[in-house]
């Protein structure tokens, strides 16, 4: 285990974890370390609701039961068999496990928010979740089950592991059982103490979690679709108008101005940008209009990111212990709507960019709009060319659009109708996950298309941009005639446009997008 804290290290300080860091957790083999400020908060927390117990302060999960149970007097000097309790019951998602990055966000994020010092955690449950992810302990996590007002069932399965319950990998290695997992790692499992299984599971740490990991990815995503688009541009020889400063600051439309930006940076150089080059006065919407589409989706992002780096900051224990007015605080700070409508939002606008860019697609292999062979074929051929790739296009819209539509607003009402209301943020952030790779499976399409379409246009220079993507990106597209499966080559794209290094040299989409 050693080779682990041989790695850079990410250092949690109360309120200061960004999106970036938590992806840097989840990613890599970061080890984690958690500031003397968080020590200091935690032990604080902690003392505080030691104190309160000792007055005999009623405290809900401590002192009552949970949930409707709330009428059900507890007695503190039973913590850990309680503790056991709280944790066993609500370990029970089902459906499919959540990926080791997934796993070791969920944990990072709770670990940013406990560093706060408002759950009264003890210090050595705290330090035993720094130990998960520094030795790399992965609990088996089930993504079904959590309603985000507390993703108990996701949380329950990982602080399961420190009862020497449950489920886990040690790096990578075959599933055994909580004990085992730390036996492995040569740790002591920790005792769990009077609030411990509420301080680790009553908190929507999983939603955050998966949405961070979802930003970053939506963050490159943006860049390659960009990009496509500036590629499709070139192959289509498309009007550079709608673009230009004079026309986008007639109507200043959320991230308009940015995309658009972007977009003529990677064209810039080229011979698109002379007078007279565009083929048309007027092209189809999902051109013509795509800075605004791709704009607002831009916008949808960053509210998104302010949303969930608030979250990140801020404290969703319930109830929060805090040390510094020695006060226990029953509230609601564990809904986390603000996020989730967000979250639809920016999913819906990826949808729109998602059935713009499936025309743009169809309409480069239309001969009669972009005046280039139908379905792009080469002349020799049977025709086919690139036409049974529409049908992908088709599909992959479709469920897009699937995937981007909300969930019901109404949940059915649980314990004793007590839980009367859920955001559904975390099924939400699933459902994203989904649609974030079909949609990088409908840029990666595009851009070969779009490479293909350029290749048989009469030779023009492109933008100095362009003209790097092309140089990288143009030998992973198929060739007429084929080669191999046009599914291996969509496969290798998607690889390449997912990988945050790719983007490091087009410093236009990294200031811009």
């Amino acid at each position: 285990m050693a080779d682990y804290f041989d790695s850079p290290s990410v250092l949690l300080v109360p309120g200061q974890t960004v999106i970036a860091d938590i992806e840097r957790i989840a990613l890599t083999r970061h080890k984690v370390l958690l500031s003397p400020q968080a020590l200091a908060h935690i032990a604080s927390g902690h003392a505080c609701l030691l104190r309160h117990i000792a007055a005999g302060t009623t405290i809900y999960g401590v002192s009552t039961g949970l949930g409707a149970n709330v009428d059900i007097a507890r007695q503190p000097s039973t913590a850990q068999a309680q503790q056991n309790d709280v944790l066993w019951a609500r370990a029970s998602g089902t459906g499919p496990a959540a990926t080791d990055a997934q796993v070791r966000a969920m944990v990072a994020v709770r670990l940013a928010r406990l560093a706060l010092g408002r759950s009264g955690i003890s210090p050595a449950v705290a330090m035993a979740l720094v130990d998960m992810l520094n030795y790399h302990i992965t609990p088996v996590v089930p993504l079904v089950g959590a309603l985000s007002e507390g993703d108990l069932a996701p949380m329950a399965h990982i602080a399961s592991l420190f009862t020497g319950k449950g489920h886990a990998s040690v790096a990578g290695r075959g599933q055994v059982s909580g004990a085992e997992a730390f036996a492995q790692a040569g740790l002591s499992l920790p005792a769990l103490g009077p609030k411990d299984g509420l301080a680790l599971i009553s908190s929507n740490s999983a939603s955050i979690g998966l949405a961070c990991l979802n930003l970053g990815s939506i963050s490159r995503l943006m860049r390659a679709h960009i990009a496509a688009f500036a590629l499709s541009c070139e192959g289509f020889c498309a009007n550079l108008s709608p673009f230009q400063p004079q026309s986008v600051q007639l109507r200043a439309a959320a991230g308009q101005a940015e995309v658009s930006h972007a977009l003529l940076g990677l064209l810039d150089g080229g011979t698109l940008h002379q007078d007279g080059l565009a083929r048309r006065l007027q092209d189809p919407i999902s051109f013509r209009s795509a800075g605004s589409i791709a704009g607002a989706a831009l916008k949808s992002l960053q509210q998104v990111q302010r949303a969930v780096d608030l979250e990140l900051s801020s404290s969703d224990d319930n109830p929060a212990v805090v040390a510094e007015t020695d006060s226990i605080i029953p509230n609601g700070n564990f809904d986390p709507t603000h996020v989730a409508v967000v979250v639809d939002a920016l999913h819906l606008a990826l949808a729109k960019m998602a059935a713009a860019t499936g025309e743009r697609v169809i309409k480069m292999m239309s001969s009669s709009v972009s005046g280039l062979p139908r379905f792009l074929a080469e002349a020799e051929g049977d025709g086919t060319g690139f036409a049974p790739v529409q049908k992908t296009v088709a599909a992959l819209v479709a469920e897009i659009v699937h995937d981007a539509t909300p969930l019901s607003p109404v949940v059915i009402p649980v314990a004793e109708r007590v839980e009367d209301y859920a955001s559904l943020l975390f099924p939400a952030l699933c459902r994203g996950q989904r649609l974030i790779a079909r949609m990088y499976e409908l840029t990666a399409i595009e851009i070969m298309v779009a490479a293909r379409a350029i290749t048989l246009r009469p030779p023009v220079s492109l933008g100095r941009g362009t003209q790097a993507l092309m140089d990288r990106l143009a030998p992973l597209c198929p060739r007429l005639p084929l080669e191999q499966p046009v599914a291996d080559n969509m496969g290798h794209l998607v690889q390449v446009i997912e990988r945050p290094d790719f983007w490091a040299d087009f410093s236009i989409l990294a200031d811009k997008v």
